[in-house]
């Protein structure tokens, strides 16, 4: 796939960030990895982006990461394109960006990198030093300390032919519209705050139309309901789902840091598809707040 289909394919339909399966003894399980895509695909998510943010890339070793990513690329070959994520240091970022193409990924997710924070001189250098490592299509996240300014991205876009995404985590609208006035067409934009759905409406409004969803790992048949009735300007719907289930599961997020991935993975317990728990320095639900989503789960009904 060229970065130019890579970002048609981004520029419709739903995405996700699979959770990575871990045993009992936190090792990558491949196995229950590959059940998980399996029984998520015929869903609808348009691409899945493995070793994300949800898939606790930032807890795993190199060798683990080569492996989920070719698990991710076998299982899905031919049927649904896989953005592998990316991140850290510039030099280590390379590393995982080239590992991601050399298993057969269609795409890269830049994840912000380690820490310290950069001027917009040095974050368009990584940007740039990452971007030119490979030849895959690569989509650039503004999240945490990386946070490029609309220069910056236009510089970017001149330097990297394979920059052709631009995903928000940070929730700047003064930002996201100077970007994408800025830049227009030339970059696929992506909504990328944690539990998107809440935020779809106003990122459209904005010019970015797509967003990735965590909660498609546990309530696949909800997610896609609610996509497609965001799509297609049925408010009634969407209004519904906020209320009966994003806000009350907001509320159960918020009580922890890290939960944003904890309650994922104990989502997948209950709807009967476990990932086992998450890895340290992240934390799994208490018992009385796994009996909370359990019960906004059963409210949705079967999935």
């Amino acid at each position: 796939m060229t970065p130019t289909e890579l970002k048609q394919a981004l520029s419709t339909g739903l995405l996700s960030f699979p959770l990575t399966d871990f045993d009992a003894e936190l090792n990558f399980e491949p196995r229950g990895y590959r059940d998980r895509l399996e029984w998520l695909m015929p869903y609808g998510a348009t691409v899945l982006f493995a070793a994300g943010g949800t898939g606790e890339f930032f807890s795993l070793e190199t060798r683990e990461y080569a492996d989920v990513i070719r698990t991710a690329v076998e299982t899905c070959r031919g049927r649904v394109p896989i953005v592998g994520g990316a991140g850290g240091g510039t030099r280590v970022a390379m590393q995982y960006a080239q590992e991601c193409e050399r298993q057969g990924a269609q795409g890269v997710l830049l994840l912000p990198h380690y820490l310290t924070e950069a001027s917009q001189e040095g974050l368009v250098a990584h940007v740039e030093a990452v971007c030119k490592s490979v030849k895959i299509g690569v989509i650039v996240y503004n999240r945490g300390a990386c946070k490029l300014s609309a220069d910056s991205l236009a510089r970017l876009a001149e330097r990297c032919p394979n920059l052709i995404g631009f995903k928000d985590g940070l929730g700047d609208i003064e930002r996201i519209v100077a970007i994408r006035q800025k830049l227009g067409e030339r970059f696929v934009y992506v909504g990328g705050m944690p539990t998107h759905e809440v935020y779809a409406n106003a990122y459209k409004a904005l010019g970015v139309p797509v967003y990735s969803s965590a909660v498609f790992n546990f309530i696949p048949r909800t997610a896609i309901e609610f996509y497609n009735a965001y799509a297609s300007g049925d408010t009634v719907t969407t209004s519904r789902l906020i209320n009966e289930f994003f806000l009350p599961y907001l509320e159960i997020r918020n009580k922890g840091e890290g939960y944003a991935v904890s309650i994922v993975k104990a989502g997948a317990t209950l709807a009967g598809h476990s990932a086992g728990p998450v890895r340290p320095p992240l934390s799994d639900l208490r018992a009385s707040e796994v009996e909370q989503l359990a019960e906004l789960i059963r409210r949705l009904g079967p999935q």
